[in-house]
C-alpha cells in the first residue's frame, strides 16, 4: 500500500518550474489522503492564477502514478500573504537581503553580454533573443534583461503572453524557450509609452538585478537601447565586467553610426567587444541569388575599424510561419533547423568560445 511518506519522497523530484525548487521543500504539498490505489492531495501554489498550474499538476500526477497509484486527485490552493512573504525571504539570498545581487557578486560565474547598436531598426533585439535561445539550445542557462526601456520588444518577439509572478518583494522571471526573461514591457499596461528620466531608468535596471530571482545563470544578455545614452552608461556602472556585441546592417550609414556605440564600449565604458554582427546582410531571391538590398560591406568595415571579428552575417529572412495558437509560436525566433537558425547556432558557439 502506498504511504504518505512515499508520496512526499516521490514529489521531492517535482519542482516549481519558476522557482526551480522542490514542491516538498517549498511546503506546497499538503493534506495527503490515500484510499487503496487512489491518492488525493492539495498543491498550494504561490499565487491563485499561477501560469504553470497545469504543468505542475501533470508532474505531480505522473510522479504519484509511478508509485502504483491508479487515480490521483489534485486540488489547487494558493498561499496566504504571510506564506508568500516568508517564501520571498527564503528565496532572497544573503546578498539580496543586503541590497545587492548574487549575479553581481565577485564570486558570480555569470557572464554578461550587452547587445548594442548605434541606431534603431537594425535588428538588435532580434539578434539578442535568437542568440539567447541558441545558447540555451547548447545547454547553457541563459537570461535576458530587456534594457531597452523605451522600446521594449523582447516579450513580443519571443511570443510571451504571461507576466512575471511577484511573490511579496521577489519577482520571478518569465521563462520561454529555456531563457529567463525580464522586461519593462511586463509592467506597462496596453503598450503605454514610458515617459521617464535617466535616474528612474537606472533604478529600474538595478531592480532587475536586485529584486529578480534569476537562480544560476551561465549568460545574461542585455538588450540595450540604441545609441549611447543613460542606460548604456548605467550598464557600465552596474556591470563593469560586461562584454558587448555591436549590431549593424551592411548600409554604410548604419555602420558609421554603430561605430559610436563601439567607441563608447572601448573608450568610455571600457567593455570588451566580442565582435560585430551584421544583420539584414542580403535577401535570397526565389532563384537562390543574394540581393544586397541594404548594400554590402558595412559590417566588415565596422569590424575592421573597431579591430574585432565579424561574428556573423545574417540574411533578411523571416522565421517559418507557425499557427499563432501553437504553444511554440513566436514572431521572431528561428527554429534550429531553419537556415538562419543554424547561423545563430554558429554565432552562439563563437560567443561561448570568446566570452
Amino acid at each position: 500500500m502506498i504511504t504518505a511518506e512515499q508520496v512526499l519522497e516521490a514529489l521531492k523530484g517535482v519542482k516549481d518550474p519558476e522557482i526551480d525548487r522542490s514542491l516538498v521543500e517549498l511546503n506546497m504539498i499538503r493534506n495527503i489522503q490515500i484510499e487503496g490505489t487512489t491518492v488525493s492531495l492539495d498543491v498550494i501554489l504561490t499565487i491563485q492564477g499561477c501560469p504553470l498550474k497545469v504543468k505542475i499538476g501533470e508532474d505531480v500526477e505522473d510522479a504519484i502514478k509511478a508509485l502504483g497509484a491508479e487515480k490521483v486527485h489534485v486540488t489547487f490552493g494558493s498561499m496566504t500573504d504571510e506564506e508568500r512573504a516568508a517564501l520571498s525571504q527564503k528565496l532572497r539570498t544573503p546578498q539580496q537581503q543586503t541590497g545587492t545581487s548574487d549575479l553581481l557578486s565577485p564570486t558570480s560565474k555569470t557572464k554578461f553580454i550587452a547587445v548594442a547598436s548605434g541606431k534603431g531598426g537594425v535588428g538588435k533585439s532580434t539578434v539578442t533573443v535568437n542568440l539567447a535561445v541558441s545558447l540555451a539550445r547548447l545547454g547553457k542557462k541563459v537570461g535576458i534583461i530587456d534594457a531597452d526601456i523605451y522600446g521594449f520588444s523582447v516579450p513580443d518577439m519571443m511570443g510571451i503572453e504571461q507576466r512575471p509572478v511577484v511573490i511579496d518583494e521577489t519577482i520571478l522571471p518569465v521563462e520561454r524557450f529555456g531563457v529567463k526573461v525580464m522586461s519593462m514591457g511586463f509592467f506597462v499596461d496596453d503598450n503605454a509609452p514610458v515617459v521617464w528620466r535617466g535616474p528612474i531608468l537606472g533604478k529600474m535596471l538595478r531592480n532587475f538585478f536586485h529584486e529578480v530571482h534569476w537562480g544560476e545563470l551561465d549568460y545574461l544578455l542585455l538588450d540595450l537601447p540604441p545609441g549611447t545614452g543613460d542606460v548604456a552608461l548605467d550598464v557600465h556602472q552596474i556591470i563593469p565586467q560586461s562584454k558587448e556585441i555591436i549590431v549593424t546592417t551592411p548600409h554604410a550609414t548604419a555602420a558609421f553610426v554603430a561605430a559610436r556605440a563601439g567607441a563608447m564600449a572601448l573608450h568610455t565604458t571600457k567593455h570588451e567587444l566580442l565582435g560585430v554582427v551584421e544583420n539584414m546582410s542580403w535577401y535570397e531571391t526565389r532563384d537562390g541569388e543574394q540581393d544586397y538590398v541594404f548594400g554590402r560591406g558595412g559590417g566588415q568595415k565596422l569590424a575592421e575599424e573597431l579591430d574585432v571579428e565579424l561574428l556573423a552575417q545574417i540574411p533578411l529572412r523571416a522565421p517559418d510561419t507557425l499557427d499563432p495558437n501553437d504553444p511554440l509560436f513566436s514572431p521572431s525566433i528561428y527554429d534550429e533547423k531553419h537556415p538562419t537558425g543554424k547561423i545563430y547556432q554558429q554565432l552562439a558557439e563563437k560567443v561561448i568560445a570568446k566570452a
